[in-house]
């Protein structure tokens, strides 16, 4: 009987220890191809976006290589960007609009007593190099077409600078793509809810090269 229970134990002692080591590879890997995925990307991101976004870094006095480092990860550097409709962002306007819900961030029933639901999925689709939630349009004060046309990189930087600008300029990179990812800055027990673990270290790694670059 002591044996069975000898021979157990050492046999889960042996299964946690390959399973440690598989999730470290694995996760070795993942950083590879992350990083691949970030070098081949940031030449696309340049060509496409790095005028624009020294002009809008200028202006409203935010880090160029934050900027395009979050241009790499939302868009991969890409023009046109592309968009991505969120369903879980349309059901929580919708509520909003129909009175079951008072708000959602900076908008209110009277933003959208008028909307229809097509009007309502353009407000729940990310636009533009920065990826920017149609919503926040609102708070900008423009229109969508502003934030996917020729003036995103604009829009998208006087946004960031309204919803975090003051966090950047102290250089808290972590919270900062916490935030643009999630809308809360980086949780304080370790555990990013980025819709990609690697988010953050993609976006660290990319902000290094870039700056690397100048």
């Amino acid at each position: 009987m002591k044996n069975r229970i000898f021979h157990f134990a050492g046999s889960i002692a042996v299964l946690g220890v390959l399973t440690f080591g598989y999730l470290q590879y694995k996760g070795y890997l993942t950083d590879i191809k992350n990083s691949l995925k970030n070098k081949s990307s940031s030449g696309t991101a340049l060509s496409n976006y790095g005028e624009d976004v020294k002009i809008a870094a200028m202006e409203f006095d935010l880090p160029y290589s934050y900027l395009m480092a979050l241009i790499q990860l939302e868009c991969g550097g890409k023009k046109p960007a592309g968009s991505r409709y969120e369903k879980h962002v349309f059901k929580r306007l919708k509520d909003v609009r129909d009175g079951n819900r008072d708000n959602y961030e900076n908008v209110t029933p009277r933003h959208l007593e008028d909307a229809s639901d097509a009007a309502l999925k353009n407000l729940a689709t990310s636009w533009g190099p920065f990826q920017l939630m149609g919503y926040k349009c609102i708070l900008l004060d423009v229109k969508i077409k502003d934030i996917r046309g020729e003036e995103s990189v604009y829009y998208g930087a006087k946004w960031i600078d309204l919803a975090y600008g003051e966090r950047l300029r102290k250089n808290e990179f972590k919270d900062c793509f916490h935030i643009h990812n999630t809308g809360r800055p980086y949780p304080r027990n370790g555990k990013p809810t980025t819709h990609d673990p690697q988010y953050i270290p993609r976006g660290l790694s990319a902000i290094e090269e870039y700056n690397a670059s100048e």
